[in-house]
Parts: C-alpha cells; sequence; structure tokens
C-alpha cells in the first residue's frame, strides 16, 4: 500500500491538513502511520476513511455522530441491523432538516414576493 505524505492527502481529499489533524484527534481516521521522524503518511484505507467522514459532515451530522457509525464500522461484532439503524435515523433527521429547509424557502418566497 503506497503512503502518501500530508501534502498528497490534502490534495486527494481536498482538505486542509489542520481538518485531517482534527479527525486523527477525534479518532475519526487513522491512527495515521508515521515515519520513523514522525511524519504522517496516509493510505488509501485512511483516505477511504476521509471520504466517508466528510461525506457525512457534508450531509450535516455532528462530530459525535460520525464518531459513533465510525466505533459502530470499526466494531468487531457490529451486526449489520445496527450500521442499518443507525443509517435510517440520520436519513429521517436529515428529511426532517429539508423539510424545514423548504418551509423556511417558502417564507422567504412569500416575503420576495410581498416586497417585489
Amino acid at each position: 500500500m503506497a503512503a502518501l505524505t500530508p501534502a498528497a492527502a490534502v490534495e486527494r481529499t481536498g482538505l486542509p491538513l489542520e481538518t485531517l489533524r482534527y479527525y486523527e484527534r477525534e479518532g475519526l481516521i487513522g491512527p495515521i502511520r508515521r515515519t520513523p521522524g514522525g511524519h504522517r503518511k496516509y493510505t488509501e484505507d485512511d483516505v477511504f476513511w476521509i471520504g466517508l467522514v466528510t461525506c457525512f459532515r457534508d450531509a450535516g451530522l455532528g462530530i459525535s455522530d460520525v464518531r459513533d457509525f465510525v466505533a459502530i464500522l470499526r466494531a468487531q461484532h457490529t451486526a449489520p441491523h445496527d450500521r442499518v439503524a443507525f443509517l435510517r435515523e440520520r436519513r429521517a433527521a436529515l428529511e426532517e432538516r429539508v423539510a424545514a429547509l423548504h418551509r423556511a424557502m417558502t417564507v422567504l418566497d412569500d416575503k420576495i414576493a410581498y416586497y417585489s
């Protein structure tokens, strides 16, 4: 497995190095391997996890939710049902947020029409 320098990981993921370090500190990725000199070396597996975390963050999940899901995925004896239940719960919450945003947009559209 080829190792990526931090700069290469930043380029591949599009995230700042500070964010990658934060994700590592929070236990969302890694632990990231290090060279004998202490420099981080990212693997393709690390890039996959970074992408997964980024996807969940983009969907509006908080760090604690992402941490919980990563723990479920990493657990040796977790039933697939646990993963599915977690994702269904988060999907339902996202659907509620989308509905609330649609309601807010309707109010804004009404105000725009009123003031136009």
